[in-house]
């Protein structure tokens, strides 16, 4: 399944083929990285990995997981040179759009307290957040706790 936006941007589901520019573009945004292991399993597993393509470039990207009546965001990411457009956004819609249509009644997903844009962009599309996992992220020093959000569907 392939969703136009508009001439120059479309969703689609990830492939192997991907890896390079989703990698990079993952170790440009983050200190402790995804590694290639961990998409690769993500497309092996059969989760919704899909790509969010401008002008046939992959700028976007996300991971989610479902489950009976649930899905996990692990993963929504927008290449640095195209953030604050929108992009984060319709990617996170498209996802909350994959949950539904898996049956899910619940979406999650864990934040970093630190990333106050992305807690920003959950808020507003009704995430909520509902507990905290202490010392769930690698840091420059030592471990980040993160916020669990919570959308019912």
């Amino acid at each position: 399944m392939s969703a136009q936006l508009d001439d120059a941007t479309w969703f689609r589901p990830m492939r192997f083929a991907d890896l390079d520019r989703v990698v990079a573009i993952e170790e440009h945004l983050y200190t402790h990285p995804w590694t290639r292991g961990n998409f690769s399993d993500s497309l092996h597993a059969g989760y919704r990995c899909r790509t969010l393509e401008r002008f046939g470039v992959v700028v976007g990207y996300g991971v989610l997981m479902t489950g009976p009546d649930e899905a996990h965001l692990l993963n929504l990411s927008i290449a640095v040179e195209v953030q604050r457009r929108g992009y984060g956004r319709m990617l996170l819609v498209h996802f909350m759009e994959l949950a539904r249509e898996a049956g899910a009644r619940s979406i999650y997903l864990e934040v970093r307290p630190s990333n106050l844009v992305a807690r920003d962009l959950y808020r507003r599309d009704g995430f909520r957040e509902i507990g905290i996992r202490r010392g769930y992220y690698p840091a420059l020093t030592g471990r980040e706790d993160a916020i669990v959000m919570e959308h019912k569907l």
